[in-house]
């Protein structure tokens, strides 16, 4: 149960950097920073594997160094693909 609570806190804190970064912070409440970044963690992982950097070891659930900056760059990149489909759209 304590794994899943530093997985919530973790993600919520990664999110928010990353909506920080993308300039969404303001559009953005706790509840999706953390959907962002836990979304962004499982892409970037899924992505780093198919490249082969490790992506097994970045979802297994290891808090290292090398999966937070992967969870982050999957956060950015998942901000940056929901950016491209609301730009036009009213705010």
């Amino acid at each position: 149960m304590i794994n899943f609570i530093i997985w919530l806190i973790v993600g919520g804190i990664i999110g928010w950097l990353a909506s920080i970064v993308m300039k969404r912070d303001a559009q953005q409440g706790i509840f999706l920073n953390i959907i962002v970044g836990i979304v962004g963690a499982f892409l970037g992982g899924l992505v780093a594997g198919w490249l082969g950097f490790g992506g097994a070891d970045i979802n297994d659930g290891n808090l290292s160094i090398q999966s937070l900056i992967v969870s982050f760059i999957g956060a950015v990149v998942l901000l940056l693909i929901v950016n491209m489909f609301t730009r036009g759209r009213a705010r």
